[in-house]
């Protein structure tokens, strides 16, 4: 194994803050300058303390192994093998801090020295012990800036773990958080380090000349038995790279599979169910009960209503009233149905970041919840006879049908411009219009006097500034010069500057969005599949792939997938790195998204 150090800045850091107290402390400075002679003579002078801490909670041990001292550290393990499993104790090298862990044998296998590692594990350290948070060596391994580093000291670990013949392999095991090694490479968006767990757990079944077939472990992978699989952590990561592993063998293959076969069919169901629904309510609106106004009824001058609303009992006379009745029923038990299967999922997803992310729908899903209580808000208001329901029904209608562009989502071409619709929306018309109300706020004041009332001030500057109307001018009226200059400054600075910074921040991101295109689409299909798949029935959606017992492996999914090499051009000595590098992946009945 090539010798490979932590990143530079974290390593002198370590230095530098440690040798604080080498000087002040022989015995680190024994193991810092790696003097065996120092280091012998040290611990057999009963006047020293082994467990002597540094100024980061580091022990002797811990100085000799990070500065990859190998003869320094095995005086000690030899004159102090209490030693070997002495845990830092400085928040700094607590669980992620800082990726090094806290332990001898994690700071061996992030200093990258293969005898050190080997060493340190023959003289007794625990290759399964597990910091503060959880984390095993795997797992300070995956946070490892040096990702090909860290996949050597993974085999080299897990290889001597393997010896003690344990009944749950060392990768399987999770941190407090419920994250295995395997699982914490695919939130963190380590590709390397994934792919390399994915081919560990890989089994050739056959292989003939330029052919072969894999069995792909889908343990940890497929959402099926697994509330907190790979899928679902992709989907909620918020690292670009984490959604590169939907490209990787098999996550592609299986989600491929999810949707063409399933996922897709179900999705457009459920579009011309929400089509019928939302057409329901709408003719349910259109043809509200109304009755013409009495000849006493007014409200005001300038009120010139000519047909109000029923009363109860005089909304549900006719058929054609009961017809309306049968569609209006429908449409509050859809709300209740649309909260019922929405509370569930912000319960356990949690309301941040349900509503927050975009792969989720997050935008969509406020739209979706508005609208169900504003309609069984709307049953309140017949029920109780409360006047004012066209306001209601008006925002009811707006939604339920701006909502009908979450489903453009099952379609390639479409959902794409969805997610950024959504990221303008509440990302860059969000900051617009901030600065536009402190804009209008200042400018409104100073033509309050003209306007009957401030909010009427407001909405007239507000049209004023996006040119919906002009500026009445009264050419009889002296007016006087300040108003000109401050309505010319008002213009500049709402029109001219915002409108343009506002086009400039959604050229910027729909620049963003398209270049994660094909990323965002396949995170959608991801996520949809997901919503599908934990809603619907099990005898619905049937597990995929084939049971290892059927090949003679343990109880475990794997899918089958087919590999062509291709090594023409290539000599002997080059075709096992062109096998890694030029290869690609053949299902029996290729899928596409």
């Amino acid at each position: 194994m090539a010798r490979s150090a932590p990143s530079e800045l974290n390593h002198w850091f370590f230095l530098c803050v440690s040798c604080l107290s080498l000087n002040d402390i022989p015995l680190f400075y024994a193991a810092k300058i790696n003097s065996v002679g120092c280091v012998n003579k040290l611990l057999s002078c009963a006047s020293t303390n082994i467990f002597e801490r540094g100024a980061l909670g580091e022990t002797a041990l811990h100085v000799a192994v990070m500065n990859d001292n190998q003869d320094a550290a095995v005086a000690l393990m030899d004159g102090a093998p209490e030693l070997i499993n002495e845990p830092m104790t400085s928040e700094l090298f607590q669980g992620k801090h800082k990726h090094f862990g806290e332990h001898i044998l994690s700071f061996a296998a992030c200093a990258g020295n293969e005898d050190i590692i080997t060493m340190v594990i023959n003289a007794g350290a625990n290759t399964r012990v597990q910091d503060y948070r959880g984390n095993t060596l795997l797992h300070i391994l995956v946070l490892q800036p040096n990702k090909t580093f860290a996949c050597q000291a993974m085999d080299l670990i897990m290889a001597h773990d393997a010896e003690l013949d344990q009944s749950v392999p060392l990768d399987m095991i999770p941190n407090y958080r419920g994250l295995t090694p395997f699982k914490l490479a695919a939130k963190e968006g380590n590709i390397v380090a994934f792919q390399h767990l994915v081919n560990k757990r890989r089994v050739v079944q056959w292989s003939l000349g330029p052919l072969s077939s894999h069995l792909y472990d889908l343990t940890e992978i497929d959402s099926w038995a697994d509330g907190l699989s790979v899928l679902e952590l992709i989907v909620g990561s918020h690292q670009r790279e984490a959604r590169r592993i939907l490209e990787v063998t098999p996550v592609r293959q299986l989600v491929s599979l999810k949707w063409n076969l399933y996922g897709k069919h179900y999705f457009r169901l459920l579009l011309l169910l929400y089509l019928l629904y939302i057409g329901t309510f709408t003719l349910c609106c259109v043809f509200r009960p109304l009755k013409d106004a009495p000849d006493n009824y007014t409200k005001s001058e300038l009120d010139k209503t000519i047909r109000v609303q029923k009363t109860l009992k005089e909304s549900y006379v006719t058929y054609d009233d009961n017809l309306r009745l049968a569609g209006e029923v429908i449409s509050v038990l859809g709300a209740f149905v649309i909260l019922l299967l929405e509370i569930p999922d912000i319960i356990r997803v949690g309301a941040k970041r349900y509503f927050g992310q975009t792969a989720l729908g997050g935008p969509f899903h406020v739209i979706l919840i508005s609208y169900a209580c504003l309609v069984v808000l709307l049953c309140v208001f017949r029920a109780c006879e409360v006047q004012g329901e066209a306001e209601v029904m008006a925002v009811c209608l707006v939604l339920g049908w701006c909502n009908v562009m979450f489903f453009a989502r099952g379609f390639e071409m479409l959902g794409p411009y969805v997610i950024m619709i959504q990221k303008i929306i509440f990302g860059d018309l969000t900051k617009f219009m901030w600065l536009s109300f402190i804009v209008l706020i200042g400018f409104s004041t100073y033509a309050i006097p003209p306007y009957r009332s401030f909010p009427i001030t407001l909405f007239s500057q507000f049209e004023l500034s996006v040119g919906l109307i002009d500026l009445p001018v009264e050419h009889t009226i002296i007016t006087p010069p300040i108003v000109h200059v401050l309505h010319c400054t008002f213009s500049v600075v709402s029109y001219i500057l915002l409108l343009n910074l506002l086009i400039a921040m959604m050229s910027d991101t729909h620049w963003r969005v398209a270049q994660e295109r094909d990323e965002l689409w396949r995170t959608q299909v991801v996520a949809t599949t997901l919503m599908l798949e934990r809603r619907l029935p099990r005898c619905l959606w049937p597990r995929l792939g084939v049971c290892g017992l059927d090949y003679g492996l343990k109880e475990r999914w794997y899918l089958r997938s087919e590999r062509k090499h291709y090594w023409e051009k290539t000599t002997t000595s080059d075709r096992s790195t062109d096998n890694q590098s030029r290869s690609k992946i053949h299902l029996s009945k290729p899928l596409s998204l």
